[in-house]
This record gives C-alpha cells, structure tokens and sequence, in this order.
C-alpha cells in the first residue's frame, strides 16, 4: 500500500459527503500557482485559519477602526472597499480544471497570509450582530430582529476579493507577509478613487497634497500604498502624521478627531491653516531638498508637535501664533539634533521626541530676542522706504 503524503489523499480516499468550492482560474504568481476569486465573506468565515507563527497578534486599535469603517457599510450604508485578501492552501484541495475551482474537503483550511485584522473584524460584528439578535429574540422585539436580520444578511453577502497560493509552506508565507507589510506598493485604481471615503485626516492630506500651492513644491507620493518612490519627498502617511501632530499635537495613532463623520466646514478650515504651515515652511526653512535633515520625517513631525503646542496656548488654534513661531526657524541649528549615530539607531519615538525637545528649548532661550530683533529690523527698514 503507497504511503499517503499529504492530508488531501487521505481525505481523497474516502468518499466525501460535501465540499467547499472555490471558483477561479488558475494562474502564476511570483512562480508560484494561484487562484484569484471573489468570495462572500460567509464563506470565507467557513474555510480560513489563522497560523500565529506566520501571523502577528491581532492589534487592538488596528481591529476597532475596521470595525468602525464596516459599520459604514451596515449602518450608514456607505460603499466601502478593502485591498484583496492573500491565503495560502499549502497544498489543500484538488482544483478541478473541468469547473474551474479549487475543491475543499471540510476539514482543510486555508491559511492567512494578509487580511488577519479585516477578516477578525468582519467576524467580531458578526458575533456582535448574533448576540443582539438573541437578545431580541428572548424579548420579543420582532422590529428589531428583522433590522439586525438584514444586516447579517448583507454582512455575509459583502464581496471580497482573493488570491490563494496553493502550494507554499509556512517559511515562504512569513516572507510574503513581511514583503506586503513592508515594501511600498502602488495604489490600484480603484483604491485611489475612494480616499475620499476614509478618515478625516486622509481626505484633508488628499485634498491638501492637490490643492495647496505649497504641496507642489514638497511633493507627496498619493500614488503609494506604503512608503514614498525616490522622487518625492513626503509620503502619503507623512502627510497624514504631520497635520495630527498640527492640528491635535498627538502621533497619528492617538488622534482624536480622525472620524469618518466630519462637517466640510471644519475640514476647509483646517486645509487653509495647513496650507498657510506649509507656505511658512517654504518661507523660513531651506529649500525642500532630499538629504536636508531639516525635511526628515522625524523633524517634520517634531516640528508639528511643537507648533500645535504654541498655536492653541490661547485655547483654540492661532493662527497669528502659529506665524509668529514659525519665524524662529531660520535660527535654529537642525543639525545639532542627533549626536553620532543617533537619528539611525534611536527608535523612531525617541527621536521625534528629541527633535521636539530641542526645537522647544531653542524656543524658549531665543525667541524673545530673535524674533522682536528680526521685526524691530524690518519696521526700521519699512520707516526709511517711508521717510525716503
């Protein structure tokens, strides 16, 4: 008798009562076979596992913000999209070529490779909704239950794409999960039409990078998911991070005000008050080019950390403030910052925190007397154009 070699031969050799069928054409991916299909989320709920040595632990802040843009989709019934989910079979099934589909028995799985917290969250509101159904029904409230009916419905119906690699082990399926996670990757089409769908901060950093003046002159890469391509100076998220630190004086992943609820009022106003930063920016920093430290990322965001703090001591954000802080920034030495090795080798925090600290203490010893001499300056000069 041969030896059976993998969990689908000896799944092969009884006969089975029922599968799970995946349709989609088979293909090459990086080398390696594929399927690509469109799949309701109750079915994927049926067939994926999560590996916790391929994965990382769920992150709770990442989860409750899914949580939030589904309910987008349920409660406010806004369209939502999310990137395509990777699986990895390794080496599940039987694909059928005569129907083109992947075949599961019910027992096999297929393995997370990126998508962990989209699929936790869709699931964590699905064992929500079940819970209030419950609940509704011992009470009797039938209004109810037909309301929460149909979002379970329409939960369990929502489309998501897929790509499944059938045959590559778990060592392969951590260095794919490390590349996507980490490597800039390129907006598809559809993804770049619907920022204006997100948080506030993104649809203010979209508008901003394509209407502000000042933006042409710094550059932001809109076109990548992760990172920045070599020719721009800002990234996307850089962006992002720069006004929370304006606006909130926080780190992106502290923000408050990041709804997808928002008046077009407030988000005009805070994209005139940007736009009026990056001009000052322009005006008393070096010019914008790569290597000046100055324009590093960690420094910007200092720099907006530190400006938040003096444009809102009266309570409410200054604009006259924000200026008048703006001017110390020819004085100051950017790179005395970092002693040695310092802005490689100190975490990331650290080393905003540094920059801060310096900006901030520089600003207390000096201001007073650069700022009022610069200005006592130009009011002599203006007097003698005058005079003259």
């Amino acid at each position: 008798m041969d030896a059976i070699s993998s969990l689908s031969e000896l799944l092969a050799e009884q006969k089975p009562s029922s599968y799970v069928e995946i349709p989609g054409i088979l293909g090459q991916t990086f080398g390696q076979a594929t399927i690509a299909a469109t799949l309701p989320i109750s079915k994927l709920f049926s067939i994926f596992e999560v590996d916790l040595e391929v994965q990382r632990a769920i992150i709770p802040r990442n989860l409750s913000k899914l949580i939030d843009y589904v309910n987008l989709y349920l409660e406010d019934r806004q369209p939502i999209y999310f990137p395509g989910i990777i699986f990895s079979a390794r080496g599940a099934g039987h694909y059928d070529e005569d129907h083109q589909a992947l075949r599961l028995q019910p027992i096999e799985k297929l393995y997370v490779v990126d998508g962990q917290h989209r699929l936790a969250a869709f699931q964590r509101i699905m064992e929500t909704l079940q819970s209030q159904m419950a609940r509704a029904k011992d009470r009797r409230e039938y209004d109810k239950m037909d309301e929460i009916t149909e979002k379970l419905r329409r939960l369990y119906a929502f489309p998501i794409s897929t790509m499944t690699y059938l045959d590559i082990n778990a060592r392969q399926e951590r260095q794919l999960f490390s590349d996507i996670n980490k490597l800039p990757r390129k907006l598809g089409g559809n993804l770049a039409v619907l920022r204006d769908q997100r948080r506030f901060y993104h649809v203010a950093a979209t508008e901003l990078a394509a209407k502000a003046p000042a933006m042409q002159k710094l550059t932001v890469d809109m076109f990548s998911e992760r990172g920045k391509s070599p020719e721009y100076l800002f990234s996307y998220h850089l962006l992002i991070e720069i006004l929370v630190g304006l606006f909130e004086g926080r780190m992106k992943s502290a923000a408050r005000n990041n709804n997808y609820q928002y008046a077009d009022k407030d988000l005009q106003e805070l994209i005139s008050l940007a736009g009026g930063y990056f001009n000052g920016l322009l005006t008393h920093l070096p010019s914008p080019t790569k290597g000046e430290i100055v324009w590093s990322e960690n420094i910007q965001i200092a720099l907006a950390l530190f400006m938040h703090e003096e444009a809102t001591k009266t309570g409410s954000f200054n604009r006259y403030a924000l200026e008048h802080a703006l001017k110390i920034l020819p004085h100051v030495n950017w790179n005395s910052i970092y002693a040695g090795e310092e802005k490689d080798r100190l975490p990331r925090r650290t080393r905003i925190m540094k920059a801060y600290n310096h900006i901030k203490s520089f600003y207390q010893d000096q201001n007073a007397f650069l700022i009022s001499d610069a200005e006592d300056y130009k009011a002599s000069f203006a007097n003698k154009e005058d005079v003259s």
